[in-house]
């Protein structure tokens, strides 16, 4: 039998008996001076490792009039620095200077009362155009993302959540090392050239994800109506007009806050020497200054007074969202959340699924889970379902809210929530089976717990709920004036 193999015969017996125990084997933890904190987990099977990054940093911590820059800071990183990305940084940062002059022109002018004298618009918009184009002439295209191509990288990747954004890609083991330069290079000296020439493809992906995409402007129109002050309630994406007006400054600002050492963590999974990749850590990363880890968010949602409603016409089909307020991850109730968004949506046998698809066949497709859009902070746990031809969304909600009277009067069979607990055993194994997956998990859990053996001390809180959990927990939650409801309803003829 092949080591891989035999690998994956073992996991599920290992994981039965003491996942925790047996996982840490092969897990070695440090913390560089400056605050960034690695895991290194070894999985001898190819020569090849998973890097991963998280930044502690999400949509949600935009501010009024600049939303959007955690999602644009993300597109940044991988423009380059002073010396990746640039065929002259000396004459390129007086290019660069000059595109943020005429952009400050440009914007003051537009600012005026009446939107400002059009020729003069024009005119400054030329200078703009013409400075940036001056610029993107040192430019040494995608510099950064061939590098690890020709190193023969793959699955090179970034996101911006909520609650977080992260970079990741895997590579041979033999070229770790460049890793580690890319990595702290990139958030050392970050070089914020064709800025606004990307906050055009940013407003594009807006345009495509949200004022093109009717679904999209329903979850929008969703968290704005259920979060009344904390930013959750704001767009992930940012607003067009913020998306229009920021500048570099503002990505500096916004920098230097946030991507500070002690605000990240790196996870590196697969057949790589944990002293080696301390070493490399030490002689790369702990090149980066770091203050102290920013602040968390202060604003906290107030209690919902009563149910709030809202109705979205588009050229589109009718679908339905219903949310309601629940604590973050880090309540000891979050697990009893878990266990009702599984028992309701996973599988073709969950309650939504059967209930409102099978049976009624109202629903083409209807599901609910917890922690949206994130989990750090006490946010939703949303209902949302597709009516079948025929049917409305006021079918929807009263089917979906049927189901859930259910959960507070009938207690929940052993065996339904035996699945459910299974299923997320399950999951984590599958989880624990792939490089790339590791590094998610495990540095949210550090990141927003403050610790990722919580990814497998959850497994025991699941196993712990009870039918009469499921019942006290839907009773306080699922209340009329804990709701919003959202309708998106077609255009009238």
């Amino acid at each position: 039998m092949t080591r891989t193999l035999w690998a994956l015969v073992c996991l599920p017996l290992a994981l039965a008996q003491d996942p925790l125990k047996e996982f840490e084997k092969r897990v070695t933890e440090f913390t560089l001076s400056n605050g960034w904190r690695f895991l290194i987990v070894e999985r001898h099977q190819s020569p090849v490792a998973s890097f991963y990054t998280y930044v502690d940093v999400g949509s949600a911590n935009d501010v009024k009039g600049i939303t959007g820059m955690a999602h644009m800071f993300e597109h940044m990183a991988f423009k380059g620095t002073r010396s990746i990305g640039t065929k002259n940084y000396a004459e390129e940062k007086n290019a660069l200077d000059r595109v943020d002059q005429a952009f400050a022109a440009l914007k003051r002018e537009r600012a005026k009362p009446g939107g400002g004298d059009k020729a003069e618009i024009e005119r400054l918009d030329k200078e703009f155009r013409a400075a940036q184009e001056g610029a993107g002439k040192f430019v040494e295209t995608n510099e950064f993302s061939i590098a690890i191509d020709r190193a023969g990288g793959r699955g090179v990747n970034a996101s911006t959540g909520y609650d977080r954004t992260d970079y990741s890609y895997s590579l041979p083991t033999n070229s770790s090392e460049l890793w580690f330069y890319l990595e702290s290079e990139r958030f050392r000296e970050p070089v914020f050239r064709e800025f606004y020439k990307e906050a055009g493809v940013v407003r594009e992906e807006r345009r495509m994800r949200v004022e093109s995409q009717p679904v999209g402007k329903l979850v929008d129109e969703l968290l704005a109506t259920a979060f009344s002050a904390h930013p959750y309630g704001e767009t992930g994406v940012g607003h067009m007009s913020d998306l229009s007006s920021f500048t570099t400054a503002d990505a500096a600002a916004f920098y230097k806050r946030y991507y500070q050492p002690s605000n990240m963590m790196s996870v590196i999974v697969g057949d790589v020497d944990p002293k080696q990749m301390r070493a490399f850590a030490e002689r790369y990363m702990g090149r980066l200054p770091s203050d102290p880890r920013p602040e968390g968010l202060r604003t906290v949602e107030p209690e919902q007074p009563g149910e709030r409603r809202f109705l979205l016409r588009r050229q589109a089909q009718r679908f339905t969202m219903i949310g309601y307020h629940i604590p973050a991850i880090t309540h000891p109730d979050y697990a009893v959340y878990t266990a009702v968004g599984n028992l309701l949506s996973a599988g073709r046998s969950s309650r939504l699924n059967d209930r409102l698809v099978n049976q009624q066949k109202i629903a083409v497709a209807a599901g609910g889970f917890p922690g949206f859009p994130g989990d750090k902070y006490p946010a939703l746990f949303l209902f949302l379902a597709i009516p079948a031809p025929g049917k409305t969304n006021q079918d929807i909600e009263k089917s979906m809210l049927a189901e859930v009277e259910k959960l507070k009067t009938e207690p929940v069979t052993g065996d339904e929530l035996e699945g459910v607990k299974n299923r997320r055993r399950s999951g984590l194994i599958a989880t624990l089976g792939s490089n790339t997956a590791i590094g998610p998990e495990l540095a949210k859990w550090q990141m927003v717990t403050g610790d990722w053996r919580n990814v497998f001390r959850f497994l025991d809180k699941l196993a712990a709920v009870t039918p009469a959990d499921i019942q006290r927990i839907a009773k306080a939650t699922f209340t009329e004036s804990n709701r919003t409801v959202g309708y998106l309803e077609p255009i009238q003829q």
